[in-house]
């Protein structure tokens, strides 16, 4: 992006003034404005509790040409990247590119749609100031993209068990940022009646509870989910309500706040130092704090019971999608085992007890045979090739399946698809998150970092999902590959081509249940069949109660 200093613009929003910039991206003029706060700060008395809208509109200009404050986070694995982050509690804010900005003057007629990225990082770590997530080249694609950040770990996600502090609060931030967006985008080109909300990993669990939330219902149109979603078991959720405010009492008496006092969040909230709240993943388990807490108002009830009784947002659209490596990226942040050398069936086995401790209802012995039956048990190698693969299934193949499998019995469009042949990760893995670069057009900004075939790719994966922001189809029409009412109907996609997206189609599985042995025990956890398993691994289009291709395994 080349920026010119002198070609600032102003917009004036409920948050007060905002001055921008113009860049030149790819040959196209975008508007950008950084770190427009959405929320007063949630610090004080205001922390574990949902965010309240700016009481009134800032007096002097907001400076939105410089990133702000990343919420409040461990930043070690950034800081291995060289990424530095300022960190603060007062850090809700979002970030706005746009093709125009005419101050309320244009038609509905010339509006933008508007893609609302959630960034992802185990509802943890991350930030909407990521240099990867700038979204003035998908912008070029004559939409209008908003990013935002929410607050994480504790902060974010402790759940205290009352009114003050209902859990769930970085889906609230971005609740709020939500109804920002549609209270003022018209000022930046944008239709509030065409937000279509976006985000990978931790983002699509967002994503995913945003579409079940019955107080996010009428804020958007379109939802498209990167691998992952809160229906992590078929029976109930990770955590209760209970476990929860068991887990945040256990985090007062760590920073010695008496957790049988009834004031023991006011303790908490009195705590100066916010960074005493940071966390990270310890032998292996899931971060404390970063579960959907259900059985609240923001999540009244489990994924599958809302789907069955159609307590969830099924005016929508919804595109979700999985990469065909998601557990490498992941097992290597998580497992110190999956650093190491030294991995034997028996630390397999102890891996998988502590998965099911967390996850639920996985039999261990089982599990791990259908996963180590096919490989040389003595080869670490392919003991952590198959741990990832177990991995990758349980944590984020299989929800995003069965979520999308279960919205679209609804008679809703739901699009499934599976990442991508391109890859920026080490070796032939086309791994966890791997797509993001291509989504926010990588290639074209670092073309020196990629190759031409990189490039087209990701021009066309930002059609598809530009398109399918501005209006429900895909970027190709894809034919329908099977009826998900017959359960003897096996898809047939092969491939695709990266040059067009357009599907090569032939038979290429054969015995349809061993091709779905990899992922058969891990989906059946969750109640999907084997035959079901197999779309894990194929990238589909439902329309109604059929399923339709749009990209690759």
């Amino acid at each position: 992006c080349v920026c010119d200093e002198s070609n600032s613009v102003v917009v004036n929003t409920s948050s007060g003034g905002v001055r921008g910039q113009t860049l030149n991206v790819v040959n196209h003029f975008i508007n950008q404005f950084l770190n427009i706060p959405y929320a007063e700060p949630p610090v004080g008395p205001r922390r574990f509790s949902p965010p309240q809208p700016l009481q009134t509109p800032k007096q002097d200009i907001i400076d939105g040409q410089k990133p702000g404050n990343s919420c409040i986070q461990d930043t070690t694995l950034f800081a291995s990247m060289g990424v530095v982050f300022k960190t603060s509690e007062d850090c809700l804010a979002l970030n706005i590119w746009t093709p125009f900005v005419n101050n309320n003057k244009q038609t509905k007629q010339e509006l933008k749609p508007v893609m609302f990225y959630i960034h992802g990082g185990a509802l943890s770590i991350g930030s909407s100031f990521q240099d990867n997530l700038n979204g003035g080249v998908l912008a070029t694609n004559d939409v209008v993209i908003v990013s935002v950040n929410y607050r994480l770990g504790p902060l974010g996600f402790l759940y205290g068990g009352d009114d003050t502090s209902p859990g769930n609060l970085g889906f609230y931030d971005q609740l709020l940022a939500l109804k920002w967006v549609r209270e003022n985008i018209h000022l930046f080109g944008g239709d509030k009646d065409e937000i279509t909300i976006i985000g990978c990993s931790a983002g699509s669990w967002s994503v995913s509870a945003h579409v079940l939330s019955p107080l996010s219902k009428g804020l958007f149109k379109r939802a498209i989910m990167e691998s992952g979603s809160v229906l992590y078991n078929k029976d109930r959720p990770a955590l209760s309500t209970v476990e929860s405010l068991q887990r945040a009492k256990n985090l007062a008496k760590s920073l010695n706040c008496d957790e049988y006092d009834y004031k023991w969040l006011d303790c908490l909230r009195a705590i100066d130092d916010p960074n005493l709240f940071i966390e990270f993943p310890i032998n292996g388990n899931m971060i404390e704090f970063t579960h959907a807490v259900f059985g609240t108002q923001f999540l009244p009830v489990l994924p599958q019971k809302a789907f069955k009784t159609n307590l969830y947002n099924n005016d929508i659209e919804l595109m979700v999608g999985v990469a065909k490596d998601e557990g490498p990226v992941l097992t290597m942040c998580l497992f110190p085992e999956m650093r190491a050398p030294g991995l034997t069936v028996q630390v397999f086995k102890e891996l998988v007890k502590r998965l099911s401790d967390e996850y639920r209802n996985i039999d261990v012995e089982e599990v791990s045979d259908y996963y180590l039956k096919t490989i040389d048990t003595t080869n670490e190698s392919q003991l952590k090739g198959a741990f990832n693969a177990l991995y990758g299934d349980l944590v984020m193949t299989c929800p995003s399946y069965h979520f999308a499998k279960q919205f679209a019995k609804s008679g809703q469009n739901s699009n499934f698809y599976a990442d991508m042949g391109f890859t920026i990760c080490s070796g032939d893995t086309i791994c966890h998150g791997a797509e993001v670069p291509y989504v926010f057009g990588a290639p074209l900004v670092a073309q020196n970092q990629f190759t031409e075939t990189d490039y087209d790719f990701s021009i066309e994966i930002m059609n598809s999902f530009t398109d399918f922001a501005k209006n429900r189809k895909p970027h190709n029409v894809w034919p329908k590959l099977i009826d998900i009412s017959d359960a003897n109907s096996v898809p047939k996609v092969k491939d695709l081509n990266p040059n067009d997206m357009s599907l090569v189609l032939d038979n290429p599985y054969g015995n349809v249940q061993e091709i779905c042995a990899p992922n058969a025990i891990t989906c059946a956890v969750k109640g999907i069949t084997q035959y079901e398993c197999h779309i894990c691994r194929v990238q589909t289009f439902h329309k109604g109660n059929a399923i339709h291709a749009i990209v690759i395994q």
